[in-house]
């Protein structure tokens, strides 16, 4: 299983949108520092994730929330589909 991720840090009040395969180890590298640009903040929390078969579409999701550039469209899916 593979999943397109949407996590929030409040300290930043930004999104970040991710794949990954296993969910729970790439919130925790977000967590310590590990990737370049949510090491800037140690508040990330999971608010939006999608299950997919394989990486290919896990991948094209995320470029297809990327693409739209829209924190409105972010909101509207958390609005929809929380995870919390």
């Amino acid at each position: 299983m593979f999943y397109t991720y949407i996590i929030y840090s409040e300290i930043l009040d930004k999104y970040y949108i991710g794949s990954s395969e296993n969910l729970q180890k790439r919130l925790n590298d977000h967590l310590t520092g590990r990737s370049t640009f949510t090491k800037t903040a140690k508040d990330w929390v999971l608010k939006y994730s999608e299950n997919f078969e394989t990486r290919a579409e896990a991948v094209r999701r995320e470029l297809e929330i990327k693409k739209k550039k829209s924190r409105k469209y972010i909101e509207y899916l958390l609005l929809n589909n929380s995870i919390e």
